[in-house]
């Protein structure tokens, strides 16, 4: 197995960036348990396997294997992945994005922001999250409500900071 201290020092310092932005959003409990299955050996393994420390595991093990196991598994137990967010219309008997809770939104946010500030380390501004969704936005399968409000915090993030946009994420209630 290739890195498993480097991969389990890198995701544990990953989640508990993430506990602190849910604490600063105001929803210290989803913080807690997020991404716990990320120790499970389904995602652990592969995680060491492909640890290389400046990108996903699972994009390594995509261009690997043409799809990653750990990721499917990861979304499916997830809620805070838009992903996650995909169901079987009986209207257009077609599979569609769904519309994300706000609290979930809300930890996306704060997932995707320690994901930008754990990879890029030294190298992190305020506008990357932003850019890395927008660069992203055409290719993602999303509900157009879902991501105009992940758009919307993610540009309050680049433009007025963290503190203004913690504590407008802390006092929305929805969308």
């Amino acid at each position: 197995m290739g890195h498993p201290i480097k991969h389990f020092k890198t995701i544990t310092k990953h989640r508990h960036k993430v506990i602190s932005h849910c604490f600063k959003a105001g929803i210290p409990v989803q913080g807690l348990f997020h991404d716990l299955s990320k120790y499970s050996p389904a995602e652990f393994i592969p995680g060491a396997k492909y640890y290389i420390g400046t990108r996903s595991p699972n994009e390594l093990e995509r261009e690997d294997k043409g799809y990653s196991l750990a990721w499917m598994h990861h979304k499916g137990r997830n809620r805070h992945h838009y992903e996650f967010w995909t169901d079987y219309s009986p209207v257009t008997k077609l599979y569609s994005p769904v519309k994300m809770p706000i609290n979930y939104v809300k930890e996306m946010f704060c997932d995707r922001v320690a994901a930008s500030k754990i990879y890029l380390g030294k190298n992190y501004t305020d506008d990357h999250p932003l850019k890395y969704f927008m660069n992203a936005r055409s290719r993602i399968v999303i509900n157009e409500e879902t991501a105009a409000l992940l758009e919307k915090l993610l540009t309050m993030l680049s433009e007025e900071g963290e503190e203004k946009t913690f504590e407008y994420i802390r006092n929305l209630k929805d969308y």
